[in-house]
């Protein structure tokens, strides 16, 4: 049995809303069945779900612990195991900015996935800043994405406030967001490239063209700043002014100009001889920096050890020389 109080925050609500909220993972069905069962009830009675709760209401689930916990989703938390600890660059009572490493998705997929959201809950939850019960009620989130394969900064509203703030920010752009990213070929002047992207569904890949080349197709807008060359390859800063699926992959892709070690878009023979000689696992495209004018941060995300290794052993980069990259603007 587990019982609840409404506190303020959840009163005005319908009932059968609360309950889907903290029975995420059970079917609708269940729940009114379980209503109508008297094993679920509000203040000591029966409820068929369509009551508005109040500060104070009292609602017991009369089921098994194991049945609330396969229903409420805890057994994530208690099977995933989950051990891994946020890289945290800057974070206050609204907001969270973390450092993804490559290989971990910032939203799950599937149900299986353990992401950059669940390790951040997680890490909320082992703090104290939210408990099980609040989680079912609001669930602070991601709220920027970056591929698989991309690392560096995301960012993560802790409440209703900072989830508002970041999403507006980022939707109008006030927020802006720069990358690092390391293509083939010598890049000397700074740009800005439009294009049109078109996403193939079925085989989750863009493709960019300078005309329209269908009514569904998406204006794309790239800056990029070159900040050095060897002669074979360039470390460029990116400014996204949209924001879409494989943006910076695909549009320098377009230009001749791909990213170093991505398979989708690049050169597989270059990306060979790179990844045998350095080790890297992913495209070399890190989410460096970000501006938040509404709580005046400027924030900047270490790089990968794979990108400083490459960066390295090109001579286009020492990894001591960080605070040059943040002087770019």
């Amino acid at each position: 049995m587990r019982e609840f109080e409404i506190s303020e925050k959840e009163s005005g609500q319908r009932m059968d809303k609360f309950l889907k909220k903290y029975l995420n993972l059970a079917p609708q069905s269940f729940i009114y069945k379980m209503l109508r069962k008297k094993n679920i009830t509000l203040n000591g009675h029966k409820a068929d779900g369509s009551e508005i709760i109040h500060e104070k209401d009292k609602i017991c689930l009369f089921l098994a612990d194991e049945t609330i916990n396969k229903f409420h989703g805890d057994i994530l938390w208690d099977s995933t195991g989950i051990n891994n600890e946020p890289d945290i660059l800057y974070e206050d009572e609204d907001i969270l900015l973390v450092n993804k490493p490559v290989g971990i998705l910032s939203q799950k997929a599937t149900k299986k996935d353990i992401s950059m959201n669940e390790i951040i809950i997680d890490y909320l939850i082992k703090n104290g800043t939210i408990s099980r019960e609040e989680l079912a009620m609001r669930k602070p989130s991601v709220c920027n994405r970056l591929d698989r394969n991309t690392s560096g900064i995301v960012t993560f509203g802790k409440n209703l406030c900072g989830t508002r703030m970041l999403s507006e920010g980022l939707k109008g752009r006030t927020i802006e967001k720069y990358y690092l990213c390391v293509v083939k070929g010598v890049i000397h002047q700074r740009s800005v490239i439009n294009g049109y992207l078109q996403k193939n569904e079925k085989t989750n890949k863009v493709s960019v063209s300078k005309e329209m080349p269908s009514q569904d197709a998406e204006k794309i807008v790239t800056e990029y700043i070159p900040i050095c060359n060897n002669g074979k390859y360039s470390l460029l800063k990116i400014k996204l002014h949209t924001g879409k699926t494989h943006q910076i992959r695909a549009h320098l892709a377009s230009t001749g100009h791909p990213l170093i070690g991505d398979y989708k878009y690049g050169d597989s023979k270059e990306n060979d001889s790179v990844k045998s000689k350095y080790h890297i696992k992913s495209q070399l495209l890190h989410a460096f920096e970000i501006h938040i004018p509404a709580k005046k941060l400027r924030i900047y995300a270490p790089l990968p050890v794979d990108m400083q290794r490459f960066l390295r052993g090109e001579h286009l980069w020492e990894p001591g020389n960080q605070e040059d990259l943040e002087a770019l603007h």
